[in-house]
């Protein structure tokens, strides 16, 4: 199988400045995904797609072959995820003269995804045939019990409603959020699609404890507190 993976890491960032790059428990924050990305040898290559000199020459130094530096209209706080990972696709068969069947998306901002979550969504995706997957986690509020919107007559509401009353969470459909650490095309998939859920989309089921995205100060706080716990209490 020919299959490419994709860690994409723009310079800018509001929430956290610098954070593809900040440092966690050592190292780089792009690091992580790049040694777990190289750990689940699931790939043929992997590619870092970046408009920062400082990211690509971090990824170069850990073995990741760098020729192309992504452009600037591709990484702005309005540039697409899925136009920027094409864009790394592309450049990719032209500079490596060949076609890749899949691609895998690690996102940098998901450090504490398990190499075996990426071998098994990876596996999933193969079995089943999808076009396209993405890693999940359940939600914690579930838009069929505790989740309530405002309707324009300012009345409060349950955000969904079905049929039966629901009384208890458990018994409420099963509502998942996206976690921001895994997704995987098809290439024709990905060439030709512009939005991620697909009549054929698979999702992968992640732990809580695996899915902690990196979008604040606090995030990163909580990361690096659960990290630190995770492979130094241990000792």
């Amino acid at each position: 199988m020919n299959t490419l993976c994709t860690i994409c890491a723009r310079g800018g960032s509001k929430g956290v400045p610098n954070k593809n790059i900040k440092n966690l428990l050592g190292k780089p924050l792009i690091l992580w995904t790049i040694e777990q990305a190289k750990a689940s040898a699931v790939f043929d290559k992997i590619v870092v797609s970046s408009d920062s000199d400082q990211i690509l020459k971090i990824a170069e130094e850990n073995g990741i072959e760098v020729f192309f530096k992504r452009a600037s209209e591709l990484a702005t706080d309005e540039s697409g995820k899925i136009e920027v990972i094409r864009d790394a696709l592309i450049r990719s068969e032209n500079y490596y003269k060949r076609k890749f069947e899949y691609i895998v998306d690690l996102d940098v901002t998901s450090p504490m995804r398990n190499i075996e979550d990426i071998k098994k969504a990876f596996q999933l995706f193969i079995e089943n045939d999808y076009d396209n997957l993405l890693s999940v986690v359940p939600a914690r509020k579930n838009p069929y019990f505790n989740m309530i919107e405002i309707n324009r007559d300012g009345r409060i509401s349950i955000c969904k409603k079905i049929d039966k009353k629901i009384l208890r969470r458990q018994d409420a459909p099963m509502v998942y959020e996206m976690n921001a650490s895994i997704y995987i095309w098809k290439r024709q998939t990905l060439l030709k699609e512009d939005s991620i859920i697909l009549p054929n989309t698979g999702i992968y089921v992640m732990a809580q404890e695996s899915s902690f995205d990196i979008d604040t100060e606090l995030d990163f706080d909580i990361v690096e507190f659960l990290m630190r716990r995770k492979f130094y209490d241990k000792r």
